[in-house]
C-alpha cells in the first residue's frame, strides 16, 4: 500500500510536464513571425573615418617664450609714453577705473567737471588734465555722459603704450535725468 501512495505524486508530476508539452503558444508565434515578415528597417551607413594626420611641430627653432632672457625687460630702455612717475599723485590715482563711477556733471566758467564717485562713496570733482585710475590714466576730455580717458600701460616687451579708456555716466544716473 505503501507503494501506491509514492506512485500517485509521480503519476500526478508526469502527466503535468505532458499537458505543458503541447503547443500552447503557438498563435502568439505565427503572429511574431507575421509581423517582423512586415519590418523593414534601414540602417544608415557609419560615417567615412578620415585618416590620422600627425601635426608636425616646427617651432624648434623660435625662441622659447619662458627663456628668462626673454622674462627679463630692459628697464633702461626709454619711451616715449613713459609716465612721470616724480609728479605728485592725485587722490583718484590709488582707485581701478571699473570701481569708480561718473555720478554727474556741472559747469563752472565754461569749464565742464565730473562729478566721480569712489567705492566709498567720497565724490570727487575732475576736468580735463586731472590724473585718474592706477595706470597713470590723464583726463583727456568730459562730456555730459563720459569722461575720456588716456592710459599708459606697459606691454610684455617693457615697452610703455598708451590706451584710451573712459568712464560712461551711471545708468542710474542717466534715467534721473530724464
Amino acid at each position: 500500500m505503501k507503494k501506491t501512495y509514492l506512485l500517485y505524486p509521480v503519476l500526478m508530476a508526469s502527466s503535468l510536464l505532458v499537458g505543458c508539452a503541447g503547443e500552447e503558444f503557438g498563435d502568439l508565434k505565427t503572429w511574431m513571425d507575421q509581423e517582423s515578415s512586415k519590418l523593414q528597417g534601414k540602417v544608415e551607413p557609419l560615417p567615412e573615418v578620415k585618416p590620422y594626420e600627425p601635426y608636425a611641430y616646427d617651432a624648434f627653432n623660435l625662441t622659447d617664450p619662458f627663456n628668462t632672457i626673454k622674462l627679463k625687460m630692459d628697464k633702461s630702455k626709454s619711451s616715449a609714453f613713459a609716465p612721470d612717475t616724480n609728479r605728485p599723485k592725485e587722490p583718484l590715482e590709488s582707485f581701478d577705473l571699473e570701481k569708480l563711477k561718473m555720478v554727474g556733471t556741472l559747469s563752472r566758467a565754461g569749464v565742464i567737471y565730473a562729478l566721480v564717485r569712489t567705492p566709498d562713496n567720497t565724490m570727487y570733482r575732475v576736468k580735463t588734465g586731472n590724473y585718474i585710475g592706477q595706470n597713470f590714466g590723464l583726463i583727456t576730455g568730459v562730456t555730459e555722459s563720459e569722461v575720456k580717458i588716456k592710459e599708459i600701460v606697459e606691454d610684455s616687451n617693457g615697452d610703455w603704450i598708451e590706451r584710451a579708456s573712459s568712464i560712461a555716466l551711471d545708468e542710474q544716473q542717466q534715467e534721473q535725468k530724464k
